[in-house]
C-alpha cells in the first residue's frame, strides 16, 4: 500500500480520526513504529560478595530512542547489583505501570521493583504499594540531591523503599563502556561495585539516601 494511502486504511466510510495536529491516526502509529530501539547484547559476569552471588548472565537490552547510553549503563548496574534469573528489564519509558527493572513470583506478585534517575514521587510511592521490595538508584549528582530533598517528605514513610545515590561522574564513566556488544565484569562488595570492560575500570560508592524502617 502506498504511502500516500495510509489515511485511507481505515474503516470503510469513515474518516480517519486525526491528531490535533491534523496528523491521522493511522500514520502516527506507522510513525511511533519508525522510532525503533537499538539492541544491546551484554555479557554479565557478576560476583557479589555482599549475597554470596556468583553467576555469568546473558542480556539483551533495548535502548529506547529518548535514552542515552549513561541512563542504560545504569540499568545494566541495577541489573548486576541485583542479579537473578527471574529479574527482568521492563519498558519503563512512556509506561509509568511498569519499572526498569522488575522481578515477579510464579503467582505474578511483583517482589522487586527497580527504578533508575529521578522518578516521580507519585509513582514510586504507587511502586511501594504494589511491591514487595522497592529500590531507587538516583543519578545526576547535585540534581539527585534536589530531587531527594523534594521526594522525601512523601518517601521517607515507606518500609520497603531503599533509595541510593550514585556518584556524578559514574553514569558517564559507564557510558564510556557501553558497546552494541559488550563484556563487562561486575564486582561487589561492602555497597561498592567495581565494573570492569577488560581495558578500563570503574569503581564507584554507593551512598544510601534511605532505608527500610
Amino acid at each position: 500500500c502506498r504511502a500516500g494511502r495510509l489515511d485511507r486504511m481505515a474503516v470503510p466510510g469513515r474518516r480517519p480520526s486525526r491528531h490535533p495536529h491534523g496528523i491521522p491516526r493511522l500514520r502516527q502509529v506507522v510513525l511511533a513504529m519508525a522510532l525503533r530501539a537499538t539492541v544491546f547484547k551484554a555479557e554479565l559476569q557478576v560476583s557479589d560478595m555482599d549475597r554470596g552471588y556468583y553467576h555469568d548472565h546473558s542480556l539483551t537490552v533495548a535502548r529506547h530512542p529518548s535514552e542515552n547510553d549513561e541512563r542504560m549503563m545504569v540499568r545494566l548496574l541495577a541489573f548486576a547489583l541485583h542479579a537473578d534469573e527471574a529479574l527482568v528489564f521492563g519498558n519503563k519509558i512512556g509506561n509509568e505501570n511498569e519499572p526498569d527493572l522488575w522481578k515477579k513470583d510464579l503467582t505474578g506478585a511483583i517482589e522487586l521493583w527497580i527504578d533508575v534517575g529521578q522518578p516521580d514521587e507519585k509513582q514510586v510511592r504507587k511502586a511501594c504499594g504494589r511491591s514487595r521490595q522497592v529500590f531507587v538508584y538516583a543519578t545526576g549528582g547535585h540534581s539527585a540531591d534536589v530531587w531527594w530533598g523534594q521526594a522525601a517528605k512523601g518517601l521517607e514513610a515507606a518500609k520497603n523503599l531503599t533509595v541510593m545515590s550514585l556518584p556524578a561522574a559514574a553514569p558517564a564513566a559507564f557510558a564510556a563502556m557501553a558497546q552494541r556488544s559488550m563484556k563487562l565484569q561486575f564486582t561487589i562488595q561492602d555497597g561498592q561495585a567495581w565494573v570492569s570492560d577488560g581495558n578500563n575500570t570503574v569503581h564507584l560508592v554507593l551512598r544510601p539516601l534511605l532505608r527500610p524502617s
